[in-house]
């Protein structure tokens, strides 16, 4: 059996955007609360009874969150343009050494009804 364990969080932060739409808008600084997901998929370890164990997730989620909370997301080295998309790969890359591997991130403003969600690996079933 296959499953999957997801932790939430969530980041205040702001940005601008340079596009082709709401052009004055977006490149004025300006914020958003995001949410974002990060997911696990595996087996369970038939020691512990566990896919991983959720207190290793929500620490690494604590030290990206304290990255990406109140900061200007222009700014931060390795984001790119701050998109919903460059913030899904940035949250992913920060587990780049997690195991078990994260299957996917979302990224979402529930405000704008916006959400990305970046799909890293499928686990063989």
């Amino acid at each position: 059996m296959i499953y999957e364990l997801s932790q939430q969080f969530f980041f205040e932060a702001a940005h601008t955007l340079d596009r082709e739409i709401d052009t004055a808008s977006s490149k004025r600084i300006h914020g958003h609360t995001y949410h974002a997901e990060v997911s696990v998929r595996g087996t369970r370890n038939p020691h512990t009874g566990m896919v991983v164990d959720l207190g290793l997730l929500r620490r690494e989620i604590d030290r990206i969150r304290s990255v990406l909370d109140h900061a200007f997301l222009d700014e931060i080295e390795g984001l790119g343009k701050p998109t919903l998309e460059n913030l899904s790969g940035f949250i992913a890359n920060q587990f780049v050494n997690f195991d078990p591997p994260i299957s996917s991130v979302r990224v979402w403003r529930e405000a704008s009804g916006d959400s990305c969600r970046l799909t890293l690996r499928a686990v063989a079933s």
